[in-house]
């Protein structure tokens, strides 16, 4: 049998691996110096991320300095909303600002082009055609509930009261928003596998405000049918899920009934552990702040996540990198969990 050279992707579909593979959510970003230097070259965030010469040389840029087994495409969850029709900017300091959706008026005014996204796809292509041949490519989307936690309240907030009284108050419009937001991010996705994308990962940063019944209705049933569509078309693509900050027995259900291939843990326990491994491959559970804080901490803890995980385990992290981490201690992880992991 041919063996694939890519660790991420051998891991991905529970074959033997030639090394532990590691990448981080946020790889690509303000924590390096080389990433600023391009940032301030497009201007801003947006433009940024709509330069697909510039968005693929940010993407690279940490596969170059620390030899990650994943690239993922420099992009944001957002860009779908605005592909919607919804005015994006994001203001220094204060994240995005959408035009919010608070009625199904709102929502019927709104003017889709698909096209916007159209940049993304060439930066993966570019991505694809430079990236070493060790080393896999992600693409990515937002979670359906969380893109709609956005546009419904039209910045980011940690507790989005507006959208969970949509939850209560009108079913309906959720429900529309939803069905809208399915239908373009199977465009979206399926446009990145065909432009190089060899797995794809669902961001679902807000799955932790909502529980029981509700979760399953807006988290689980939409992920399920979205899972559903791209693996009958796209049989071979890993597809991860990271239902950010739900609880265990949701974060079970969503791994056992959405049909994602690889579950994003944000907590590295016994518990999620003794749960979740049984169902598959898990990725994720290291601490930004303990890669922040560096030194011996960093081994300790990625030693403990690789016992209690492998060896169906791609290493991550809870989140992503924060932005006052120094590039040196994601070289020091890295580099452990290579000559560590197996």
């Amino acid at each position: 049998m041919h063996k694939m050279a890519k660790p991420f992707l051998e891991k991905c579909k529970k074959l033997p691996a030639s090394r532990y593979p590691v990448w981080l959510m946020r790889q690509a970003g303000r924590y390096l110096p080389e990433y600023q230097t391009v940032r301030a070259e497009a201007g801003s965030f947006l433009k940024l991320c709509h330069s697909p010469r510039l968005a693929a040389e940010v993407t690279l840029q940490p596969v170059r300095r620390f030899n990650v087994d994943a690239a993922i495409v420099f992009a944001d969850i957002l860009l779908v909303a605005q592909a919607l029709g919804a005015s994006l900017s994001f203001e220094e300091g204060e994240g995005p600002q959408l035009s919010p959706v608070a009625s199904e008026a709102d929502l019927a005014s709104l003017n889709e082009d698909a096209s916007a996204l159209e940049p993304i796809y060439e930066t993966l292509a570019l991505v694809r055609n430079d990236l070493p041949s060790q080393t896999a490519l992600i693409g990515f989307a937002g979670g359906l509930w969380t893109v709609a936690c956005y546009m419904i309240e039209g910045h980011s907030d940690q507790k989005f009261l507006k959208a969970l009284d949509i939850v209560k108050r009108d079913e309906n419009l959720l429900k529309l928003l939803i069905e809208k937001l399915e239908a373009i991010t199977f465009l979206y996705l399926e446009k990145q596998i065909q432009a190089g994308a060899e797995a794809i990962q669902i961001f679902e940063s807000h799955a932790g405000l909502l529980e029981g019944d509700k979760f399953h209705q807006w988290i689980v049933e939409p992920t399920a049918r979205l899972v559903g569509a791209l693996k009958k078309k796209y049989p071979e693509v890993p597809l991860i899920g990271f239902p950010r900050g739900a609880s265990m027995a949701d974060q079970k259900a969503y791994f056992e009934e959405t049909g994602v291939t690889v579950l994003n843990v944000d907590r590295a326990s016994a518990e999620a552990a003794l749960l979740l491994k049984p169902l598959g491959v898990l990725q994720g559970g290291l601490d930004p702040q303990i890669l922040l804080q560096g030194g011996p901490a960093i081994e300790r803890e990625a030693e403990r996540i690789m016992r209690l995980y492998g060896p169906h385990h791609i290493f991550n992290l809870s989140h992503g990198v924060l932005p006052q981490t120094p590039p040196a201690h994601v070289e020091q992880l890295v580099r452990f969990v290579h000559e560590s992991g197996v």
